[in-house]
């Protein structure tokens, strides 16, 4: 069976061949690559089922959290790999920001919750932008914090509109947003989001486009436990936008011009009784930690209750992904839509190149989820059999079938 390799060859000679649209076969996959008014289109003819080009290592490189002198981890929300190996990641329930050697140990806590220059409220977002730096996007003190080793360089008081939230940084220092939140009542089909350039020195906000955000709520739903949402990621200084209903990724210059689409056919699952019942039982649990002296029967119905929007939802489609992620390489990563409680679903990462490369889907371990990939390493958190949380590291590996190649993008 023709490798990637392959594929990069016979795609890059028939471009070169004919000059403009062509279509070929990687291994089992026609797909045809077009251009439209510059924007360049990759569309497979149907899911490729070829084995990933990387895995996960079968053990982590380290686990902290659960041994005696680790950190007392109790909610991580974000997380950062350094280009050393060191791990940087924050505690939303301990407002916490924790600083992990390579081997996981020793932590040090570089910034605690109050309002002073290294203190923190609430990080929405962490960001490498050197060898030995973290940025701490801050939106509820309103400031960037820059850390240095365990020292704070610089914080940066930024106004920035609470409907936005920090995507990534530009090449050009500016700060990347995109919305995070917006009205539940409205009446168009979708809602529409915006990816806006913010300069941190002027304070200047430029809007440069704008995409599908939200769906409105169907009808007789209060709220929809499996509403799909407009993602947006920043790729290598780029916009990156997945409506996790649409088997589609698109790109998007900083200055909104829109560069690439990459889109396969996908068949969504529908919601059955069947998928419910791990979230019922999950939901079941959750009543339980929030009031230990409740009566059974009173938790089942609490429960039932809680349900009834989901149960209203049978037959619809599920999205087919969650929150994608973004590495350090421009890859990104889609954690497919789990049927499942949101506290144990640990989904397979189906894996995009920045020109629009299939590189497979990757199996998550159980109980993981990833928040960094960077530097061959994969950083995330796992919940245990007794809801222990803890960060963990592995390496990622290139699997036997991958032909090592000089770095570098390929092209279409």
């Amino acid at each position: 069976m023709p490798d990637r390799s392959y594929f990069i060859l016979v795609v890059t000679a028939g471009i070169a061949a004919c000059g403009g649209d062509t279509t070929t076969t990687t291994a089992d996959v026609p797909v045809q690559v077009a251009d439209s008014a510059g924007v360049r289109i990759v569309s497979y003819a149907h899911t490729p089922t070829t084995p990933p080009v990387f895995r996960l290592s079968a053990e982590p490189r380290y686990r902290h959290g659960a041994s005696p002198g680790d950190y007392a981890i109790q909610e991580v929300s974000a997380g950062r790999l350094l280009p050393d190996g060191r791990a940087v990641v924050y505690d939303q329930w301990n407002v916490e920001l924790v600083g992990l050697g390579q081997d996981g140990a020793p932590y040090e806590v570089l910034a605690a919750e109050g309002e002073g220059p290294g203190d923190v409220g609430h990080i929405n977002a962490l960001f490498v932008p050197g060898l030995d730096s973290i940025l701490a996007a801050d939106l509820n003190l309103g400031r960037m914090t820059l850390f240095a080793g365990d020292s704070v360089v610089r914080a940066t008081n930024v106004r920035i509109p609470t409907y936005l939230g920090v995507k990534g940084i530009g090449s050009s220092g500016e700060l990347l947003l995109a919305t995070r939140w917006g009205p539940s009542d409205f009446d168009q089909a979708w809602l529409a989001g915006h990816m806006v350039r913010f300069d941190v020195r002027t304070g200047a906000a430029d809007t440069v486009a704008s995409y599908d955000f939200m769906p409105r709520i169907p009808p007789g739903l209060e709220w929809d436990p499996i509403r799909a949402v407009g993602e947006v990621v920043v790729a290598t200084g780029r916009f990156v936008h997945v409506r996790t209903d649409r088997a589609e990724v698109a790109w998007y210059l900083p200055d909104g011009s829109l560069i690439q689409i990459v889109r396969w056919p996908a068949e969504p699952t529908l919601l059955t009784e069947q998928l419910l019942e791990p979230i019922e039982a999950e939901h079941r649990k959750s009543v339980r930690m929030h009031d230990p002296d409740l009566p059974d029967a009173r938790v089942a119905e609490v429960a039932r209750a809680n349900m009834a929007a989901y149960r209203a939802s049978i037959g619809r489609p599920l999205p087919l992904f969650s929150s994608p992620l973004a590495d350090d390489e421009g890859r990104v990563w889609l954690p497919s839509y789990q049927a499942r409680g949101e506290l144990t679903a640990v989904p397979p990462y189906l894996v995009i190149g920045p020109d629009g490369e299939w590189l497979g889907t990757v199996e998550a371990p159980p109980g993981f989820r990833i928040l960094d990939v960077a530097g061959g390493l994969v950083l995330g958190v796992e919940l245990d059999e007794v809801d222990v949380e803890s960060v963990v590291v592995y390496e990622l590996v290139d699997t036997a079938s991958r032909r090592r190649r000089p770095p570098g993008r390929w092209r279409l």
